[in-house]
């Protein structure tokens, strides 16, 4: 078996996206839900409006007291005013956080579907662990900042420019004065969210290489604990630990800067603005209800400012998130599936399919040396062929190419004489069963294993497999029979019994070719036999491409297809290639027959 070497793309720090581009990318997750967040935008500028009414009522409070006038519809309209903008705020809040969820929700289905049709070149390129931190962590902060951020900004915005325009409209000086202590503190905030959004992008990538790290430990559980290095990978996890909190403490003191800013500048304006507006009321030159309602405006002041540092912050963190999102949506996908050709549409009633390569070549990267160097064969349909050669042979790589799981470099496969290249890939795939070298179990239940590939199998059709694949006994071993629970990837049952249920979900598939990568490897003599001539009787019907190294799965061969370093260098049955071929006559010496031995 030739497999691509991965490499750890993690490593290096995920380039931020320009401005426009992080603005489209928000915009496109955003738009589907712009009228719900419309709607909370209105009630939260709805809010807007009855928090700066408050001012002005409280400065006809104070001059009906100095007047000594009634003021009880006064009391009672404030009272009012605070209360119908607390429900007003409040079911606006709702309605935003509901609209976050729903981008949130889009964003996760979106990226997941994508993911799970990436190409298999890209995902031998990038670490799953870092593939589900964009699905998770990422997406995650798009919750504030496609949404929260965005109103929040507008809000902000309508409500600081119409709390500049109530303070001019009181009092020039008094503005200027506020004015100013803004715009130099403003100017503070301004040089911190580079910072941040800095501090943020690391956090983010620190968070990917917890995950990164935990799914390597865990997809090598057993290995782990026989080698004893759960400590040395407590301290590899515990190290992507400390740097994501060492990023995080890092965002944590830079949005304590610009909040405490934010704070300083009012607390700042207040001081200025009593100090000078009780030198204007002492002058006349305003009174004191004037001075009351400035010095509340001022208060409410702090509301958007704080809104739109919020905006700023969201939006910084937000866009490390989008970039890395982005990355991900950019990575290359197999066309896309369509509607999924139903189970049988391969039905052993339509024949094996022959199966021609012509003249393949084939590299895993542009870095890597070719594995397939003009690979030429033939196999009609139905009928067993074997394929057989050293390790690294390029055996396995052909079952790749037929599945298309790869693209050739060179040369063309044909499928009943068509290009594969021209078959719609759900098609192509609904016509082959395939089981992997390794014979995954995916965890869930039994019943749920066997019909991953044909999700509308009759339990009649369950039956007939599980006796073909020579699974009754172990149905009958599990305490709920097909309904039990087999594990994380499948660890309550044995490797033999997981590559029979691999074997078996191939055969529920009903295929018309069925490619079987050492799928009796770990099957002791007596289910290897069984099992043997099940492969047999379906042959018949069938076409089935084994990749073998046991001399009596090779035997019974139509034809052994007989590969080393890429090429193909014959051809024929076991009789023909022992007399004809010096490298088959050595395997059938040596590997074969200790393999059976």
């Amino acid at each position: 078996m030739t497999t691509p070497k991965t490499t750890e793309t993690n490593e290096k720090p995920i380039a931020r996206l320009p401005a426009r581009e992080t603005w489209r990318a928000l915009y496109g997750h955003f738009r589907p839900h712009r009228g719900r967040v419309a709607l909370g935008a209105f009630f939260a500028l709805l809010g807007t409006v009855t928090a700066l009414l408050q001012p002005l009522a409280a400065r006809e409070l104070v001059e009906r007291l100095g007047d000594d006038e009634s003021i009880a519809g006064i009391i009672v309209g404030l009272t009012a005013l605070v209360v119908l903008g607390t429900a007003i705020e409040a079911l606006g809040g709702y309605i935003m956080a509901r609209s976050a969820e729903s981008v949130v929700l889009a964003a996760r289905r979106g990226l997941i579907g994508r993911l799970l049709r990436l190409r298999l070149t890209e995902m031998e390129r990038t670490q799953p662990g870092d593939l589900m931190s964009r699905v998770t962590s990422d997406t995650t902060l798009l919750r504030a900042v496609t949404t929260q951020a965005i109103v929040s900004a507008a809000t902000g915005i309508v409500g600081f420019v119409a709390t500049m325009v109530m303070l001019a409209l009181m009092d020039l000086v008094l503005l200027a004065v506020t004015f100013g202590v803004l715009v130099v503190i403003g100017g503070a905030v301004g040089l911190i969210m580079p910072r941040i959004s800095k501090a943020t992008q690391r956090a983010q990538e620190a968070v990917a290489e917890i995950s990164t790290r935990l799914e390597r430990a865990f997809g090598a559980f057993r290995t782990v604990k026989a080698s004893g290095a759960e400590e040395r990978e407590t301290e590899i996890v515990a190290r992507a630990a400390e740097e994501a909190w060492r990023q995080g403490v890092r965002t944590a003191k830079w949005e304590s800067v610009a909040w405490s800013s934010v704070g300083l500048a009012v607390q700042v304006s207040f001081l200025a603005v009593l100090g000078i507006g009780g030198a204007r009321v002492a002058s006349g030159a305003i009174s004191i209800g004037t001075l009351v309602a400035f010095l509340l405006f001022l208060f409410y002041l702090m509301d958007p400012v704080n809104k739109l540092v919020e905006a700023a912050t969201q939006y910084q963190e937000g866009s490390a998130a989008i970039a890395r999102i982005v990355e991900a949506e950019r990575l290359e996908t197999e066309e896309p599936a369509g509607t999924p050709a139903p189970a049988g549409t391969g039905s052993p009633a339509a024949g094996g399919a022959s199966v021609t390569f012509e003249n393949v070549t084939f590299r895993y990267r542009e870095e890597l040396p070719p594995v397939h160097h003009g690979v030429s064969f033939e196999v009609p349909g139905p009928g067993m062929t074997a394929f057989v050669g050293p390790s690294g042979a390029g055996k396995t790589t052909v079952f790749g190419l037929i599945e298309r799981f790869y693209e050739t470099t060179g040369g063309r496969i044909l499928v009943d004489g068509r290009d594969i290249r021209d078959w719609p890939l759900a098609e192509l795939r609904a016509s082959i069963g395939y089981v992997e070298q390794d014979s995954p179990v995916l965890s869930g239940t039994l019943r749920e294993n066997l019909v991953f590939a044909a999700p509308d199998a009759t339990d009649e059709q369950i039956r007939d497999v599980v006796g073909r694949a020579r699974l009754e006994a172990l149905v009958e071993r599990l305490p709920d029979g097909l309904d039990t629970l087999v594990g994380h990837r499948g660890s309550q049952i044995s490797g033999g019994e997981r590559q029979r249920v691999a074997i078996a979900r191939a055969l529920l598939r009903r295929p018309r070719l069925l490619l079987l990568d050492e799928a009796t490897s770990q099957l002791d003599a007596v289910n290897e036999l069984a099992l043997r001539d099940v492969v047999t009787e379906v042959s018949r019907e069938v076409t089935v491409l084994v990749v073998a190294h046991r001399l009596s799965t090779v035997t019974l061969a139509d034809r052994i297809v007989v590969m080393d370093a890429g090429r193909v260098r014959a051809v024929g049955t076991h009789d023909e290639l022992v007399a004809a071929d010096p490298l088959y006559g050595e395997l059938a010496a040596t590997q074969f027959l200790t393999a059976t031995a």
